[in-house]
């Protein structure tokens, strides 16, 4: 079924063309009625000027300039413009005899004089065709942008999509790993009939609410944030008990900040998960400050030996590292580092 948008598009395009035409013909009469005054010769050879031109245009614009010129097949173009300039000429020279036989009654001399010389009706005719033909080419230049314009949007669109998928993915990969790691802390509380047990279910509370209701935020407080890896550390304290030894500042956090949810506390969990016991203690060093519109966050764990959990390790570091880069590209900095005692994290986060 024809769309209504279609009819009314070819419609314009008619009455468009129509226009352009009618303005030709009076052209051709006042450029051909030069120095005469016989107006109605003008006018008749004019007429019959018109489906020379006509022809001769359509088949430039329609079929040349589509066909080859735009599909760069230049020596065909070519080949098929001196054929289309040959078989127009001919019917230009058709229409001097025309205005010779017809009109002025094989007198020479009555014809007009702007339709005597053949080199002025090819100016004419091919004038218009040259017109009309850079008119062309400037619609289908028009269009391409826009179609490319529009294919740009769509490519952008989709792979913002994409982006967005792959970020949800990377978050879910998160909040089973963190989710573990709390139960497990918990489950051993509730084996020690733990009077802290109560504290700590709602310390798991709060977290399970910035896990529920903040992290599908694009953007929360950089003090929830913090807020959330203290709660954190606050729960692993009780599990570690005296054998943690954790040294966190803050410093110069401003509350206007903000950032994307859970960007910093897969670090703190892997330093939980993958720091190791030395000298009766696992020691965690973390630390936070702003300067100059970025945040600079460092944190170590002390570790036993320079090969623990790398393949662990590795595949967690991995997914933090799209995440960022989904999320700041270009605007972070992470470095690790690894030595016999100490597994350190760098992150510059740029705002």
């Amino acid at each position: 079924m024809i769309s209504q948008e279609f009819i009314v598009k070819k419609v314009t395009q008619i009455v468009l063309h129509t226009i352009f035409w009618i303005v030709v013909l009076f052209c051709y009469t006042y450029f051909f009625g030069h120095n005469t005054n016989n107006i109605n010769y003008v006018f008749s050879f004019s007429l019959f000027l018109i489906p020379v031109t006509m022809g001769t245009t359509y088949t430039v614009i329609n079929l040349l300039i589509p066909k080859y010129l735009l599909q760069e097949k230049y020596f065909l173009f070519i080949v098929y413009c001196i054929y289309t300039v040959i078989i127009s000429a001919l019917f230009i020279i058709l229409s001097l005899f025309y205005g010779l036989i017809f009109l002025s009654s094989l007198k020479f001399a009555g014809m007009a004089p702007m339709t005597r010389s053949p080199l002025f009706l090819f100016v004419a005719v091919y004038f218009v065709v040259f017109i009309a033909s850079a008119f062309s080419l400037v619609q289908h230049n028009y269009k391409s942008t826009s179609a490319n314009h529009e294919l740009r949007n769509k490519i952008l669109e989709a792979q913002l999509k994409l982006k967005e998928q792959e970020l949800q993915y990377l978050k879910m990969q998160i909040h089973p790993h963190f989710l573990f790691n709390t139960l497990n802390t918990m489950y051993g509380f509730a084996l020690k009939k733990s009077e802290q047990t109560p504290e700590m279910i709602l310390m798991l509370s709060n977290l399970l609410d910035y896990l529920l209701y903040q992290v599908d935020k694009p953007l929360v407080s950089l003090h929830e944030e913090i807020n959330h890896i203290k709660d954190y550390v606050a729960l692993e304290k009780m599990r570690f008990s005296d054998t943690l030894k954790i040294d966190m500042k803050f410093e110069n956090i401003p509350d206007t900040i903000q950032i994307a949810p859970m960007l910093f506390i897969p670090f703190v969990e892997n330093s939980f998960k993958h720091g190791q016991i030395r000298n009766q203690k696992l020691t965690i060093v973390m630390k936070m400050i702003y300067i100059n519109n970025e945040i600079h966050f460092s944190i170590k764990n002390s570790i036993l030996n320079f090969s623990t959990d790398n393949h662990e390790y590795g595949i967690g570091l991995t997914n933090i590292k799209k995440r960022l880069s989904l999320l700041y590209p270009d605007n972070y900095k992470l470095e690790v580092t690894k030595n016999k005692e100490w597994y350190s994290v760098i992150l510059i986060l740029k705002l």
